[in-house]
Formats: C-alpha cells, structure tokens, sequence
C-alpha cells in the first residue's frame, strides 16, 4: 500500500506512543502528536473598557488558550493547508 506521508502525520521521530486529547471542536480523540495546537489570548476585560484602562495606565492580563484541533478540523478551520500530492512526503525548507 501507498504511503501517503514519510512520517504518518505524526511527530517526534522514535519517542514511542503519546497520550489522546479531544478535538476543541468536535471532540474526537486524537493523539498528541497528530493534533494541530492553535494558542492564543484571551482578556477578560471588554474591549471599550479595556482601552479606557490602558489610557489609564492599567496593566490588563490575560490568559494563554490552548485549543488542539483534529486534521480535518484544522484543514476547515484553515490552520493547515492540502498539499499536493508531489509536496506531501517533502519537509518544508526555511
């Protein structure tokens, strides 16, 4: 059968299995390693309210979300795109 990617749509080369989590958006149990992680802020604070206590000289915190997302997920979401068919097995030079 035809190997679709070099690394099975996995990371971490030789480390074993890794735990499940559930996708933020549909809740299907996906490994660690396979889900796409998406990290943001979110403030508690309304934004016009939060712009008058900045000209205030307010220091307003926030908190770091961390959301996993499924591969198909990910793909409807736009955090990962399909790549074509010749690109698949190749790793992405910077």
């Amino acid at each position: 059968m035809v190997k679709k990617r070099k690394s099975g749509g996995r990371a971490g080369g030789s480390k074993g299995s890794t735990g499940s989590i559930s996708c933020s958006n549909c809740g299907t149990l996906v490994p660690k390693d396979k889900a796409k992680k998406k990290t943001g802020r979110i403030t508690l604070v309304e934004p016009s309210l939060a712009k008058e206590l900045r000209a205030a000289g307010t220091y307003i915190a926030s908190q770091k979300a961390i959301k996993y997302y499924c591969v198909s997920c990910a793909v409807h979401y736009g955090l990962v795109k399909v790549r074509a068919k010749d690109e698949r097995r190749r790793r992405t030079k910077y």
